[in-house]
This record gives C-alpha cells, sequence and structure tokens, in this order.
C-alpha cells in the first residue's frame, strides 16, 4: 500500500502557515522517480515572520515561558516530543525511507535515535538548573563571582537531506533544551518529516514560536536566515562550500557559526585483521546510508600484505548486498536521494576511471533495477594521490583504494586531505590503534570499527570539515552564553581615588 505523505505548510508561530508567495516544491521518490507529494517554498518574506515569531516567543512574560525558565520546564517538553515520535516510529521510519531513499531498517534506526536524542537532552535541561550560578574562586576574598549560563537567543538552524530528522534532532533539542528560540530550515531534497516534526510539536504544546519550520530552497530561504541580523547564530550540516557562504554572510554581523561539513575520510586495514570482520566494517563504514555520510570512510589504505585477499573478500561481501526499493526487506542499500546527485557520483566514477583507476566492482546502475537513483556499491583501486576520486567527497557508494608498507606511511596517507571529520583504524594490536589514533588530524577516530554514533559523544570536524561539536555536552554549550557575574562583598570603599573633602 503506497504511504500517503501528509500535505502541510510552513510551521510558523505554532500555526500551520501558507507561504507568502504559495509556492511549493515537488517531493520526488527516489526508488521510483515518482512526485509522491509536495512541500512549501519558503521565501526571504516567511523568514521574516518566523523570526518575529521566535523573538516574541523569547521576550513573552519577560522571558518566564521559554528563556528563562527552568531547564526542567523545558525538559518536559522534549521528554513530551521524544514520546510523541517513539509513538509515530513506525510511519516516520516509512516517510524517511520513501523521501530520502534510505534503507527502512536505517530509517528506523534514525527514529529511535531522534527520541533517545531528545530525551538525553531533556536530561541536560535539567542538569542546567544545578549548573546556574557556578562560583568561580577568585584571589581577592574582597570580591565573589559566579557564572550563569543564558541561551544564545534566536538560532537558525540549516540541516541536510542524508538523515533528515536526526540532524535536525541533534540541533533542536539542544538549541530548545539551553532555552532559544529556534528556525529549522531542513534540506528541500527531504523535508517531510521535519514537517511531521512541526504536527508533533503542535501536540505536545510547545509555546507558540518556540520551534518554527521553513521549507524552502537554500538561496530562497537558507540564505537570508543565515544573513539576518535578528538571528543570533547559525549551526549548519552540508556541503563545505554552502558552509563557506554561511560564513560568509554571518561575519558581516560577526554571528556565530558552528559548522559540520563535507569529509574525505580514511579507514586503515592492518596486516593483523580478522578479514571477514574488517571487511564488514569498511563496507559499513562507506555505504551506509547509500553512502552519503558526511563522515563516510571512503577511503581504505589496507597494508600491502594482505591488499590482494583483502580486496577479494571485500568484493565477496558486496555481491551479498541486498539493492532493492527502501521499502524491501532486508534492503541494505536504496538510491542515492535525487537525480542531480546520481549524475555527480556517475561522474566522479567516470573521472577515476579516465584518469587511470581500476573499477574493481560496481560502477554502474544494478541490471535488476530500471528505475530509481541506484548505483552499484563502488570500489576503485589503481588510485594515486592526485586523483579527483582520492582528494574530493563523492557523497554516494563509491570507496576508494590504496595500499601501504608501514605504519607512518599509512599515517600520512590518511592526513592527506584538505578534511578532518572522521577516520577508523583496524588492528588487533591496541597500542598501533592509540598511536594511530593520536596521530590522526580528525575530529572523530573510530577503533575497530567504523560510523558508530551516540548523542553522549562530541561529533565535528577540523579542516575543511568545520568547527564547533554537537552532541554531549559540547551541543548544550553551543546554544548558551556565558555571562560573568562579579560582586563586590566588602563593606570598605574602594580607596582608588581621594575622597572629596566633605562639603
Amino acid at each position: 500500500m503506497a504511504i500517503a505523505i501528509p500535505r502541510r505548510q510552513l510551521f510558523i508561530d505554532g500555526e500551520w502557515r501558507e507561504s507568502v508567495k504559495k509556492n511549493r516544491i515537488p517531493v520526488i521518490n527516489p526508488s521510483t522517480e515518482q512526485i509522491i507529494g509536495d512541500i512549501p517554498a519558503a521565501t526571504a518574506e516567511d523568514v521574516e515572520i518566523a523570526v518575529d515569531a521566535a523573538r516574541r516567543a523569547l521576550a513573552r512574560n519577560k522571558g518566564r515561558d521559554w528563556a528563562s525558565a527552568s531547564g526542567a520546564h523545558r525538559a518536559k517538553y522534549l521528554r513530551a516530543i521524544a514520546a510523541k515520535i517513539t509513538l509515530r516510529k513506525s510511519e516516520l521510519a516509512k516517510l524517511e525511507a520513501i523521501d530520502c531513499g534510505k534503507p527502512l531498517d536505517e530509517a528506523a534506526w534514525d527514529i529511535d535515535d531522534v527520541a533517545g536524542c531528545f530525551e538525553y537532552y531533556a536530561d541536560l535541561a535539567e542538569g542546567l538548573d544545578a549548573k546556574q550560578k557556578a562560583p568561580v574562586s577568585l584571589p581577592m576574598e574582597t570580591f565573589k563571582c559566579h557564572v550563569l549560563k543564558e541561551p544564545i537567543g534566536v538560532v537558525g538552524l540549516i540541516t541536510p537531506w542524508n538523515y533528515p530528522l536526526l540532524m535536525a534532532t541533534w540541533k533542536v533539542a539542544p538549541a530548545l533544551a539551553a532555552g532559544c528560540a529556534a528556525i529549522l530550515k531542513p534540506s528541500e531534497l527531504a523535508s517531510v518529516t521535519c514537517l511531521e516534526l512541526a504536527e508533533v510539536c503542535k501536540e505536545v504544546g510547545l509555546p507558540p514560536g518556540v520551534l518554527n519550520i521553513l521549507t524552502g530552497l537554500g538561496p530562497e530561504a537558507g540564505a537570508p536566515l543565515a544573513s539576518h541580523p535578528h538571528v543570533d547564530k547559525i549551526a549548519f550540516t552540508g556541503s563545505t562550500a554552502t558552509g563557506s557562504k554561511i560564513m560568509t554572510a554571518a561575519a558581516q554581523i560577526v554571528k556565530p557559526v558552528t559548522l559540520e561539513l563535507g569529509g574525505k575520510s580514511p579507514i586503515l586495514v592492518f596486516e593483523d585483521v580478522d578479514l571477514d570482520k574488517a571487511a564488514e566494517w569498511t563496507l559499513f563504514g562507506v555505504f551506509w546510508t547509500n553512502g552519503q555520510i558526511c563522515s563516510a570512510t571512503s577511503r581504505l589504505l589496507v597494508h600491502e600484505s594482505i591488499a590482494t585477499e583483502f580486496l577479494d573478500r571485500l568484493v565477496k561481501w558486496c555481491k551479498n548486498i541486498k539493492i532493492s526499493d527502501p521499502m524491501e526487506e532486508g534492503c541494505r542499500l536504496g538510491p542515492v536521494v535525487s537525480a542531480g546527485q546520481h549524475e555527480k557520483v556517475m561522474k566522479f566514477i567516470s573521472t577515476a576511471k579516465s584518469e587511470g583507476a581500476t573499477i574493481l566492482c560496481g560502477g554502474a546502475r544494478p541490471q535488476h533495477l530500471k528505475k530509481g537513483y541506484f548505483i552499484e556499491p563502488t570500489i576503485i583501486t589503481d588510485v594515486t594521490t592526485s586523483m579527483q576520486i582520492w582528494r574530493e567527497e563523492v557523497f554516494g557508494p563509491v570507496l576508494c583504494v590504496k595500499t601501504f608498507n608501514t605504519e607512518d606511511e599509512a599515517i600520512e596517507l590518511a592526513n592527506d586531505t584538505q578534511y578532518g571529520l572522521g577516520a577508523a583504524v583496524i588492528s588487533k594490536d591496541l597500542d598501533r590503534c592509540e598511536r594511530v589514533t593520536k596521530a590522526l588530524q580528525a575530529g572523530i577516530v573510530w577503533v575497530n570499527c567504523s560510523q558508530p554514533c551516540f548523542s553522549q559523544a562530541p561529533w565535528g570536524g577540523n579542516k575543511r570539515s568545520g568547527f564547533g561539536r554537537e552532541l554531549g555536552e559540547w551541543g548544550l554549550e553551543n546554544y548558551l552564553s556565558v555571562k560573568q557575574v562579579t560582586q563586590y562583598i566588602s563593606d570598605d570603599p574602594w580607596g582608588w581615588y581621594p575622597t572629596p573633602a566633605k562639603l
């Protein structure tokens, strides 16, 4: 039975609201290439209305309704959202799968993580109350000092299409926990579940204007949000090129930004590994989410003594991956998100071939799937460090391979990138794993695995992969401003200037 996509409007000030220009964007199922619905196309005029609503939400009742309410008060809403998400898990997972193409089992896992993330930040919101007025030890007894943590204000949250609801939650949950009011602008390629989050917020009675959700194109809705003078911060996950534009816009008014951008992460496989375990983690690290992960470990560095046998195993494992409509049971690789993305990934593969690399397996449309934006899991060998496939992020199910001889050579190759988001090392020698972990220039290192992610642990990169950290306590700090309060407690006059003679 076909799943119906609810026809939603923009969500502003606690209400559904038609976009000012009344335009809509078609929703295309990437498995069938069929239009299955549409979403509103917000523009600068809608951004203006949403920013006004968010500012009113912060100021309402002198802030007591939200911004300066207790963390425990806000936590109740976050827990209620988590509970509603859990209740609607099956429906939300199906919507996610038909909207962005990820296998249904993955989408269901995402929805569990969404609920878990709201629960986690509910806990941290409650913990904020005990941390207020934290004393600061001073060297002078005539003063006492404490610190207040306050919401940074109105925040713009711009999120990608690969984990539509989960990436939105990584920003929305801590922003609300901190007491901010937020405007979420999800990717136009996958916004359906974010609009369902609006319905959940409505159902739990989230105060109007605390979370506003604007769907639309980047230049028409994202850009005016990033440059808006009354938006106090932007948090963005997406491409490095767009991140650079957002940073430029924010710089004009010295607006803080958190950027989680692209990656070209390495996975280092040493000669002492269990070949099958290492093969599965290697494939999971790059083919999970149909290869569309910013942290994908898409550059395999394998010790030359096991390279032939290991690649042979990888090809066998690849042949075993079920490629199908995401709704089919056991699907482990669905389509990429759009026709444009499919074309881009196929061009990377053809360029690699023309530059002299070898397509070891995959590299084409699966023969049994005549429709949809499907690409076989692809492994590319005979790669040199000057090739495009080694240097640029593909964002599709493509793994490129190089061999190494020594640990030092492996580290040098791993760090030979402008990015620094993730990295993985696989070896039974834990001392070696520790040495390599320290040497890798990345914000996240996985040891004997690839891609696990937990709400409790910091997430973010170095170099052109961006800066700032999401998740964990670090994710909450992104949305808090620190205020120092220092009080003079002596009864004595300060005594710096001579006292004027009494009249």
